[in-house]
């Protein structure tokens, strides 16, 4: 089964019926297609949102949840200043993590800096480096130290 390649011009004449049926709810097994990269950029899908990604670190994904609920829907000067004032291991890495997705806003999108906002953040599960912890009578107990792949996505106000 061999996708079909559609030039730009194709995507942009069929636009609202692909954006429709990409931005629709829909059930498990009625998933519409996924785009391609490059369909995504002709359609300008992800132009209204500043997105950063951090994979594999090093926290537990509850701890950085909690930090991220005090963030969401906040603005980004207000986002800042919670993270700074924040006594958590998680404020450093969504710090930079919220650095990052404004630059990209910003320089990638041309979206405004003071009109942004924490829309979305998440914190996913990564996979558990798993250790020994020498026990008493020769016994070891198995050690999970938990990473997480975290997520920050930043919209402008209207």
């Amino acid at each position: 089964m061999e996708k079909k390649v559609r030039s730009k011009e194709e995507l942009l004449k069929d636009k609202e019926s692909i954006l429709e049926a990409y931005n629709s709810v829909y059930r498990k097994f009625q998933k519409p297609a996924l785009l391609t990269k490059k369909e995504r950029k002709a359609l300008g899908i992800g132009k209204d949102e500043g997105r950063a990604e951090l994979t594999y670190a090093r926290i537990a994904p509850r701890k950085v949840k909690i930090v991220l609920d005090l963030i969401r829907n906040k603005n980004i000067d207000e986002a800042y200043a919670i993270l700074k004032y924040t006594p958590k291991a998680a404020s450093d890495i969504l710090y930079k993590l919220l650095k990052s997705a404004e630059a990209n806003a910003s320089n990638n999108n041309g979206m405004n800096r003071d009109a942004l906002y924490v829309a979305e953040g998440y914190a996913n599960q990564g996979p558990a480096l798993k250790r020994v912890m020498p026990r008493a009578q020769g016994r070891a107990f198995r050690i999970k130290k938990r990473t997480s792949h975290i997520t920050v996505v930043l919209k402008e106000r209207k």
